[in-house]
């Protein structure tokens, strides 16, 4: 099993691996990993049968990186593909800047090098599989393609048209997507080494009065519902995460990692993959799923939260009253930048814990994203900080632009 660097956006199933198959772990010298291993450094060959693994030392999107170069010595000694990890992505490449500004212009200096005299000098017909594909935060604009060729990516990927590494730095950091808080995190207990689960958490029901318990003691509660079943009713101090692929990542971004969690699902048949999400992130704390979801809780009279839902005929109406509606998008800076509501406050979804001081409690704020779902996540936290004249507004701008009404750049 050989990492090719310390992963940011999951924990690494590589332990459990090792743990199922007998395999010895193999991480580079340079990360400093601090489980049982083989360490590997720029030169060192894994021979496998008559397939021979050559280890490139590629620094640029981390300082530990390795790409995997393979020949097959049954055809020839050429190589004939290899695995870049996340430093060479077709077309694109790994993002510098996952540890802050200091590191990301020595990052983008290395990643030009590891570019241009070492994976560029490769035989254009090697193959290239990288470890991302499209909608992934460990780069810009990555390709829904799975494979490339060396070849190809030299003439086509953008990070190899800069020729020198100022250039490419400038070139990296342009436009470069927000990266999630949890990616700090992740990164250090892959070198620590990951807890091995062995499966799936399995998930206990719980009951209302258990439920009200935990709470009551800090538990944090997660409602993977659509935000319109949140909006009628939710557990006060909820987060609600739809439940998609993506429910990994926003609950990496906008949870605490010091608390248990109970999850409050529509459908029971979801709790597994739920549970693989969160592992996936390093939430493996889950107390369980509240039985009979949120009936049960309002037939036993205890409190509940509500979120109006907002049309986006009525916010533009408002709108046009000139009432005081402040509209905050929580759409990423580019998505902001390709087309807003005039006047619309720019605060991205993840940093709305962070960024919440910059609106007044006392204002009515309508929350958009580009479909609701994003924005849901927002005036969840919201409502948290004792935000009360929130709404969120149905079908975000798909349906504003949809509607025909204006925006602006």
């Amino acid at each position: 099993v050989i990492e090719t660097h310390l992963h940011a956006d999951f924990i690494s199933g590589h332990l459990e691996l090792a743990q199922q198959t007998g395999a010895h772990v193999c991480a580079p010298r340079s990360a400093g990993v601090q489980y049982e291993h083989i360490s590997v450094t720029e030169g060192s060959e894994i021979e496998i049968g008559t397939v021979k693994i050559k280890v490139f030392e590629t620094p640029g999107h981390t300082p530990e990186h390795i790409s995997l170069v393979v020949s097959d010595l049954s055809r020839g000694t050429e190589p004939c593909l290899v695995f870049t990890g996340d430093m060479l992505f077709v077309g694109s490449v790994g993002r510098p800047d996952l540890f802050g500004e200091d590191m990301a212009g020595e990052l983008s200096e290395k990643l030009f090098d590891s570019l241009h005299k070492k994976l560029g000098k490769l035989p254009d017909f090697v193959e290239v599989y990288p470890a991302h594909g499209e909608g992934s935060l460990c780069g810009r604009n990555l390709s829904a393609k799975r494979c490339s060729t060396i070849g190809y990516e030299k003439r086509f990927n953008h990070a190899f048209r800069p020729t020198t590494k100022a250039a490419l730095k400038d070139e990296l950091l342009l436009d470069m997507p927000l990266a999630p808080k949890y990616f700090f995190r992740t990164s250090e207990i892959n070198r620590i080494g990951p807890k091995i689960l062995g499966q799936v958490p399995q998930l206990n029901r719980i009951s209302f009065t258990e439920t009200k318990g935990l709470v009551d003691k800090g538990c944090v509660i997660i409602d993977v519902r659509a935000p319109e079943a949140f909006g009628g009713a939710h557990i006060p101090g909820s987060y609600n995460i739809w439940f998609s692929p993506f429910l990994s990542t926003w609950a990496g971004w906008v949870l605490p990692y010091d608390k248990p969690i109970v999850l409050l699902l529509d459908d029971t048949q979801h709790c597994e993959e739920a549970a693989r999400q969160l592992a996936r992130v390093g939430f493996d704390d889950i107390a369980g799923y509240i039985d009979s979801g949120m009936a049960y809780w309002m037939e036993a009279g205890l409190p509940i939260g509500t979120l109006p839902q907002m049309s986006v005929h009525q916010l533009r109406e408002q709108l046009a009253e000139e009432n005081e509606t402040i509209v905050t998008d929580v759409r990423t800076p580019a998505e902001y930048n390709d087309g807003h509501i005039a006047g619309a406050l720019n605060i991205h979804a993840g940093q709305i814990d962070e960024r919440y001081d910059e609106l007044n409690k006392g204002d009515t704020i309508a929350v958009i994203c580009r479909t609701a779902h994003r924005s849901s996540i927002a005036c969840s936290i919201l409502k948290q900080h004792g935000f009360e004249n929130v709404f969120n507004v149905s079908g975000g701008m798909t349906a504003w632009v949809n509607a025909g009404y204006e925006i602006t750049t």
